[in-house]
């Protein structure tokens, strides 16, 4: 055992703290609720090790990454093989052009595809390719919905119930003036997106949307709204792209996209795509990715874009999840464990919506209603929120905190939780429930 496993996690966090800027390396990473990070020893399927050695039921699963599981043999094969080859970067392989080529196969708006590292610069990439082929330099985003930490994501409205109020930035060091180009509407709202058509249609280069907005929990298109911004796109010449990022390969093989049959101009992928290692890619339409350098003026390129690993790994999870059958049954064991925490909630009398699809899912406690816009979780209950956490995390099941205001985040699971798994996680919220009634 290593002298860092022997090490307190308050001891550890304060330590931390010392020498990592707000002692972590990425701020979603302190736990809000518990006050610090889950200092991890180890993965194994559907369970993380703390330093401690207590084992958790794991909720979080990478933030969605980790689909097949931490620590999947056929992803350690593929990257231990990558190893064997000499950790190769910067070049391009066999291997890239295989796994574009089987993603051409399995999602629709993909004729060609680019790699990188992360989903916040895939679509940077892709605005910066729309704005390319229209000419036009603003953009329309949904309240609420995350794509990445680049400069032109970080904006939101002054008052966040109120859609009338100006976009102004969401982070430090981010220009006021950038706003110009943002135009916000809520998200499943037919009538203010198409009277942001109606006023800015002619001056948008790209729509952007996560298809299913998980990152305010799960948050699903309403009845022929996809539809509907990919006609008004197509009738204005807007470029309409849809950030897969978190939704990839969650609820079928093919995306959101292929789910609904709603094919976009252009997709982002990350997260799952190579279970856990740094992968992202951008792909669309032919015409308009051959707008990237070296064929056309758009700039891309990266030392660690289409790292070998990521691209091995990516091309064992591709098979993994292309077993017949696999998403019928992911599908299935989703709508029974979601069914089955909606009622461990109702049993115990707390007022919380559960609302999920595929493998990832939300818990929006003093809900009830369905939600269907981010606005509509702005009342999520934090403090009970909390409760429920630290229950579930002393009871070993983690289900990571993302924020102490606004919507709850997103939750999931993976292929490598077993029917024990969920069993013996509704029994601990059983119990951690009738402690939130007790309390109230």
């Amino acid at each position: 055992m290593s002298e860092t496993t022997l090490t307190q996690p308050d001891q550890l966090f304060a330590d931390a703290q010392a020498v990592l800027a707000g002692g972590v390396s990425a701020s979603m990473r302190l736990h809000p609720y518990l006050g610090r990070p889950l200092y991890v020893d180890r993965g194994e399927g559907p369970y993380l090790y703390g330093i401690d050695g207590k084992r958790y039921i794991d909720f979080n699963m990478a933030n969605g990454a980790a689909l097949l599981g931490h620590d999947h043999p056929a992803v350690k094969r593929a990257v231990l093989e990558g190893v064997a080859r000499g950790i190769i970067t910067a070049a391009e392989t066999p291997f890239h052009a295989r796994l574009a080529a089987r993603m051409v196969e399995i999602i629709p708006a993909a004729e060609r595809v680019r790699f990188s590292s992360v989903g916040s610069e895939v679509t940077l990439v892709a605005l910066r390719i729309a704005r390319h082929a229209t000419g036009r330099t603003t953009y329309l985003k949904f309240d609420g919905h995350f794509h990445g930490l680049s400069e032109p994501w970080l904006y939101r409205r002054a008052d966040p119930r109120d859609a009338s109020s100006p976009v102004v930035p969401s982070s430090g060091g981010v220009p006021a003036s950038g706003a110009d180009d943002v135009v916000m509407v809520p998200w499943n709202d037919v009538a203010a997106f198409d009277a942001a058509i109606t006023r800015h249609g002619e001056a948008l280069a790209a729509v952007f949307c996560e298809p299913i907005h998980y990152n305010a929990g799960c948050i699903p298109p309403a009845p022929g709204f996809l539809e509907l911004v990919r006609a008004r796109c197509r009738e204005r010449g807007i470029i309409f792209v849809m950030d897969e990022v978190l939704s990839g390969f969650r609820t079928h093989l093919g995306g959101v996209q292929a789910q609904y049959g709603v094919t976009p101009d252009l997709t982002t992928h990350a997260k799952a795509l190579a279970n856990g290692l740094p992968l992202a890619s951008v792909s669309g339409r032919e015409d308009l990715m051959l707008a990237l350098a070296p064929t056309g003026p758009v700039a891309h390129s990266g030392t660690y874009s289409g790292h070998l690993l990521s691209v091995l790994a990516a091309l064992a999870t591709l098979e993994e999840l292309s077993h017949p059958g696999l998403y019928d049954r992911l599908n299935a064991t989703a709508e029974t464990f979601y069914r089955d925490l909606q009622g461990v909630f109702d049993r115990a009398g707390i007022p919380a919506r559960v609302q999920g699809m595929g493998a990832r899912f939300g818990i929006y406690f003093g809900i009830t209603d369905p939600v269907r816009t981010w606005s509509d979780a702005l009342d999520h209950d934090h403090e009970r929120n909390r409760r429920f956490a630290a229950g579930c995390f002393a009871r070993g099941v983690y289900f990571h905190g993302y924020t102490r205001q606004g919507p709850p985040g997103h939750a999931g699971f993976s292929l490598a939780h077993s029917d024990e798994d969920f069993a013996e996680t509704l029994s601990v919220i059983e119990t951690v429930t009738k402690e939130l009634r007790r309390d109230a």
